[in-house]
């Protein structure tokens, strides 16, 4: 039985994982260095955190980090295409646009390039989360005001799922300084499972 429907799905021209049962969906994390495990151990990250979070709740799905420190949308939107044919992911996780802030790059470039990168995931069938971040009260309320809130504007045009702030309650705490490494910058260890919280709940609902 297996051996007929494996040659008419062969014959039909159509690739053979669309017939692969039980094949487990593949997470894609498409970050910068808050994804990229900066100045920390192994394995000590967000991202690998989720891995261990699937195993723990027995869930059969792959996780692909392709996130770069320093990287930004720009960067970002000339990579997916290539790894969105390589891993053919379920989700789209795209967690980027901070390096954009700090080098300063027009907020309108930002945004289509956000809209870009989520545009060409769900056109390759994948289901997107934006991860919407917060710049530091020295940039000024009137930017900080407007860069954030290209996230929500991005999700609500492409109708992607949306977690408004990466760092919620580890950068908005009265002693936030504890759970950042000395740059003031990149997020300890001890953050990183606030992180995976925040991601969490949203990220699951797209696995169902």
């Amino acid at each position: 039985m297996y051996r007929r429907h494996f040659i008419r799905f062969a014959l039909a021209g159509l690739p053979l994982g669309v017939f692969a049962a039980g094949k487990p969906p593949v997470v894609l994390v498409l970050g910068d260095s808050l994804s990229a495990e900066y100045g920390l151990a192994r394995g000590t990250g967000w991202v690998a955190l989720l891995e261990k979070k699937f195993q723990s709740e027995k869930i059969s799905a792959k996780v692909v980090n392709a996130s770069i420190s320093g990287d930004t949308t720009s960067g970002g939107r000339s990579r997916l295409p290539a790894l969105l044919k390589t891993h053919q992911p379920s989700v789209v996780v795209i967690e980027l646009g901070s390096n954009d802030a700090l080098r300063g790059l027009p907020l309108s470039m930002t945004e289509d390039n956000l809209t870009a990168l989520a545009r060409a995931a769900q056109e390759a069938g994948a289901k997107v989360m934006l991860v919407g971040m917060q710049m530091p009260p020295n940039y000024g309320a009137d930017y900080g005001n407007r860069f954030s809130a290209l996230f929500e504007k991005v999700a609500k045009a492409r109708k992607t799922a949306l977690v408004p702030f990466m760092l919620k309650d580890v950068a908005d705490q009265p002693d936030a300084l504890k759970f950042f490494q000395a740059d003031r910058i990149h997020p300890t260890a001890e953050a990183h499972p606030i992180i995976l919280a925040n991601l969490w709940p949203t990220l699951r609902t797209l696995l169902k």
